[in-house]
């Protein structure tokens, strides 16, 4: 039995344990009620109010907080529309074109939840963590405002599923949306037995809540909250998540990131059988940082070095793994009988002068001008010599399945002249991406090498707040942990990606202690940020579709002086955009399946 079928069969058996309690009505004996129909108790306490009442206390520094609130969530709400609208768009228009995207990860439901270990692309752990997090300070933010604008919390607590999943509030709805309470509980005459015991089931819990309240809470009831002061409660949640994620943001892009630094990239991917590597002990998943006197850090520095070497020559490589390192003395080979080196062209770039001259995907350079291609090294190292606008001769192996005209010796040559990558820059640009998914053989050595470019993705990452001033690095931020860079997403430095990096500076002494407190700032700011910007759409029972269902009161107002013509205008556009935020998820959801079909 794995650990996923043992940790299924508990959270069942306390499921079976919650809905036995709460049918024998023990939960309600101690205030506990379910959450809706799920298994998350709601475990409640009058315990804390006073300090509400404390933390409320510089009422102009809250009532500011909350303002700004509300202008960042119509901004979210704006941007949050737009993004579903565009999506949608995007959908629709490959059903026009018969080009529907298959269903995938991206699309799948289980990953609109920000649930951790349903969501496939939030770990468990951090999720955890970060959902705690973003709960509490959404949730007790709306009680610190609720205090400031006199709106009476009847109870505090924690919701608790086998461990506690986040806090809550419970602010007095009939003071804070103006509804009647007592009306909303009358029973009908038609009622069923079933809708009878629910019914006793809430009046008891009601009762109970009203029974442990402040007894001078009731000597003088609050006056219902005007539109205004709703607002501000309800907005003060976003801007309490915005706010948790600004800092958790400027932490981990900042201090924490800057204390992170390539170990090396020159991972072993594999090591041959009866090979000098596997004679030496080298293990796949191992970390080249050192051979013979110098360093190593990219497989560049690896590649240059060997490519110094010839076969009977002994090097000595150090190679660390899980924080150990090991030594391993290996003579070098010859290479296996037929191997051509050179370097394989992985793609080209479109425009390029590759494309140009006809060099395909599939080719292998074996020279440019007088200089053999050994490894992508032997590459990279010629290219840093030329210049815009200069001549070269490359020499290639073409596929199997080549066409075109070919030299005695079975290569095709192709002249020429590179440009400039970048006006900043007038280094020779030919526009091919080498490599094979970035990876690099030995022959020598009898192993290949994964090469991710760890410095190179660090500083990628750490250049994402100055992209923040165009709605590109938005995106960025936003996608990170589920699109990355090229697909394959950001979760953290965890598993292999950690192994690629160390500690420096005021960091060192920590260890992987700072890779748990990059991962625990990089999810309570996504989580956040994300749940922060989800809460802004205009759709009820959202913060945000409250705060739009107002403000659309008050512009009807202002224009019709007429307070029923403004309500029922208000809700009635309010509820058009619900529904059509509802069907447009649904239409995400299911719209490639039904692509699928068609």
């Amino acid at each position: 039995m794995n650990g996923t079928s043992i940790a299924l069969g508990i959270f069942l058996l306390y499921w079976f344990a919650v809905s036995v309690l709460d049918r024998k009505g023990i939960l309600e004996k101690y205030n506990i009620s379910t959450f809706g129909p799920l298994p998350i108790l709601m475990i409640r306490t009058t315990k804390g109010l006073k300090l509400l009442d404390v933390l409320a206390r510089p009422r102009f520094y809250w009532r500011n907080f909350a303002n700004l609130g509300i202008l960042l969530m119509f901004a979210g709400m704006i941007a949050m529309f737009l993004v579903i609208a565009l999506s949608d768009l995007a959908l629709y228009t490959s059903f026009l074109y018969g080009n529907v995207p298959e269903p995938g990860k991206y699309n799948a439901a289980r990953n609109i939840l920000l649930i951790p270990g349903v969501n496939e692309f939030i770990p468990f752990t951090w999720g955890v963590i970060a959902l705690i997090v973003t709960l509490v300070v959404h949730e007790f933010s709306h009680a610190i405002l609720c205090r400031v604008e006199g709106i009476r919390v009847k109870s505090m607590g924690i919701l608790y599923a086998l461990v506690p999943v986040g806090g809550f509030a419970e602010p007095d709805d009939e003071q804070l949306f103006g509804t009647k309470e007592k009306a909303e509980k009358e029973l009908p005459l038609t009622a069923t037995i079933e809708e009878i015991e629910d019914w006793e089931k809430e009046e008891k819990i009601r009762r109970k809540t009203e029974k442990i309240r402040p007894e001078k809470s009731e000597s003088k009831p609050a006056a219902t909250a005007t539109r205004t002061q709703r607002s501000r409660i309800l907005a003060a949640g976003v801007m309490a998540n915005f706010s948790v994620a600004f800092v958790a943001f400027l932490l981990f892009f900042g201090p924490v990131l800057g204390a992170i630094a390539p170990l090396s990239d020159a991972m072993i991917l594999k090591v041959n059988e009866s090979s000098p590597a596997d004679l030496a002990g080298l293990k796949e998943d191992m970390i080249i940082t050192q051979v013979n006197d110098t360093s190593i850090t990219t497989a560049i520095d690896l590649l240059t070095y060997l490519e110094k070497t010839k076969p009977g020559d002994t090097v000595r490589i150090y190679a660390e793994k899980n924080d150990t390192v090991s030594v391993h003395d290996l003579r070098i080979a010859s290479a296996p009988k037929g191997y051509v080196g050179g370097v394989l062209v992985g793609g080209v770039v479109s425009g390029s002068p590759a494309e140009a001259a006809g060099i395909k995907t599939g080719m292998k350079m074996i020279r440019i001008n007088n200089t053999e291609m050994q490894s992508i090294a032997s590459f990279v190292n010629f290219m840093e010599t030329t210049k815009a606008n200069q001549t070269v001769e490359i020499e290639l192996l073409p596929p199997e399945n080549y066409t075109g005209k070919l030299t005695q010796s079975g290569t095709v040559i192709f002249d020429v002249k590179l440009s400039s990558n970048s006006s900043a820059s007038d280094r020779g640009f030919l526009g091919v991406i080498y490599g094979n998914n970035e990876v690099a053989e030995l022959p020598g050595l009898g192993m290949s090498i994964w090469m991710p470019q760890a410095k190179v993705y660090l500083e990628a990452l750490k250049q994402i707040p100055s992209l923040l001033t165009v709605p590109a690095g938005w995106i960025i931020l936003f996608g990170l942990p589920i699109y990355g860079f090229a697909g394959e997403g950001f979760r953290g430095f965890s598993g292999t990606l950690m192994q690629f990096y160390h500690p420096v500076g005021w960091a060192e002494p920590l260890g992987v202690g700072i890779f748990w407190i990059a991962n625990t700032l990089l999810w309570v700011g996504w989580l956040n940020f994300y749940v922060g910007l989800f809460n802004c759409l205009p759709a009820v029972p959202l913060d945000g579709g409250h705060v739009f269902k107002d403000s659309t009161y008050s512009f009807i107002y202002w224009l019709t002086r007429n307070d029923s013509i403004s309500e029922k205008v208000s809700n009635s556009i309010t509820a058009s955009f619900s529904i059509l935020i509802l069907f447009s998820f649904v239409f995400m959801i299911f719209g490639p399946y039904i692509g699928q079909w068609i």
